[in-house]
């Protein structure tokens, strides 16, 4: 007897943990679109933090073009004359990836070694938001 409902417990306790680890490896994507400059890059980054201390678990990638890109050069600083460096080491350290768009880098004859270490240099930042969104599940935000 004891054999026959250990037969009808083991697939049900193995359904509920497959359940468990996958509902736990769940993290929410989100891709943080930005392209208008230090001003909105400022408020993307106190929107991050406040995301990630939310839900540390979250997967954040900002995307960056035109103007957008410009925290993440070498020596860009804030509103208050602030280094963003700290910010975006920061925000690197828990997770957070940075993607800047060559075809910004091209249009503005910005030399790729401007970008700071932290930061990827993708093909499009547009086409970059595009394919996170479709092919990866990744939800926008634009702060």
């Amino acid at each position: 007897m004891k054999t026959r409902h250990a037969r009808l417990l083991l697939p049900l306790l193995l359904a509920a943990a497959t359940a468990t680890s996958a509902w736990a490896q769940d993290a929410i994507k989100v891709v943080y679109h930005l392209n208008e400059g230090v001003q909105q890059a400022s408020r993307a980054i106190g929107n991050i933090r406040n995301h990630l201390n939310a839900d540390p678990s979250a997967k954040i990638v900002v995307v960056t073009h035109g103007p957008g890109i410009d925290f993440l050069l070498e020596g860009a600083k804030n509103m208050q004359e602030q280094p963003f460096a700290g910010a975006i080491g920061e925000l690197a350290s828990r997770g957070v990836q940075f993607r800047v768009c060559n075809n910004t880098l091209v249009s503005r004859n910005i030399d790729p070694g401007k970008v700071v270490m932290e930061a990827k240099i993708v093909p499009s930042g547009v086409a970059e938001v595009a394919r996170l969104q479709a092919k990866e599940g990744y939800v926008y935000l634009r702060p």
